[in-house]
């Protein structure tokens, strides 16, 4: 008897799993991604309706904080830090609040992205930019809460909000220039030591080239002021592959040194075990 109800509870349980009902939100979440010049921009958000409703001054209250959209909190993140109204944003994830009026809205990118819509006790120590931003009133109606970035420049690009028949946009500026002109330089300047250094791995990994390998690690120690200890072992390791054992124990050796010295266990008896295999 015992097991007939066991089984039953089974049966019933996967029932109850299965037989969940499957409604659409009422505000479907929406997620927008965008490159704005070589800077990622992501917005992921809720999208409330009117539905005959008046929205801004009756739903949405003037002068209080708004969540920007509906159910959990709408963020923004972006890849690189970023300039709004002369203040630099720095790169990462943010809240995204407004506080609309009849002729403004105040934006406030707000430091924790946990809160389901407001935060039960607002702490201004959290918000990391607010700035103000006009209020144009649309030709017509919006019926859904929408989130776009648009009028997009190599240097720049607009985040825009409107719903019903209001429209606000939000200039931000990005590094475009500073961080394309970086990549320039360091790609006219040549491979760094840690290109030469995977270089190396892959053709001794591979079992490829490997005097090419040697050549391309020999390069990465000499462009490489700390000679890390992971560098020092691949080179004793294709010292070996080539049957220099003698100058694979020399390299080895310092390879030891630095893992002690970076306290890498792992690379200390690596090290000992390969120093004492080569030295037979």
């Amino acid at each position: 008897m015992r097991k007939i109800l066991i089984a039953l509870a089974i049966i019933i349980t996967q029932f109850t799993i299965e037989a969940q009902v499957k409604t659409p939100q009422a505000s479907p979440k929406s997620e927008i991604k965008q490159v704005v010049g070589l800077t990622d921009v992501e917005i992921v958000y809720s999208r409330p309706s009117a539905r005959g409703r008046a929205v801004f001054g009756n739903l949405v209250p003037f002068g209080k904080l708004w969540r920007t959209g509906a159910n959990e909190n709408t963020t923004i993140s972006f890849s690189d830090d970023v300039l709004i109204d002369g203040k630099t944003l720095k790169k990462g994830k943010y809240s995204l609040y407004t506080i609309p009026n009849a002729q403004t809205w105040d934006v406030i990118f707000y430091k924790t992205t946990d809160n389901w819509g407001t935060p039960e006790e607002f702490n201004e120590a959290n918000v990391v930019l607010k700035t103000t931003v006009k209020e144009t009133t649309l030709p017509t109606s919006a019926e859904t809460f929408t989130l776009g970035i648009n009028g997009i420049d190599t240097n720049f690009a607009y985040l825009e909000m409107y719903w019903e028949n209001s429209f606000a946009r939000l200039k931000f500026e990005v590094p475009t220039e500073k961080m394309a002109i970086a990549s320039i330089e360091k790609t006219l300047a040549g491979p760094s030591a840690n290109d030469y250094f995977s270089s190396a791995q892959f053709f001794y990994q591979a079992n490829g080239d490997v005097a090419k390998a040697r050549t391309y690690i020999d390069k990465s120690l000499e462009l490489s002021k700390e000679k890390p200890f992971y560098y020092l072992r691949l080179k004793s390791l294709i010292q070996a592959k080539q049957g220099d054992k003698k100058g694979a124990v020399e390299t080895a050796k310092q390879s030891l040194a630095a893992s002690e010295t970076a306290g890498n266990q792992d690379y200390v008896k690596m090290n000992k075990d390969s120093i004492a295999e080569w030295s037979k």
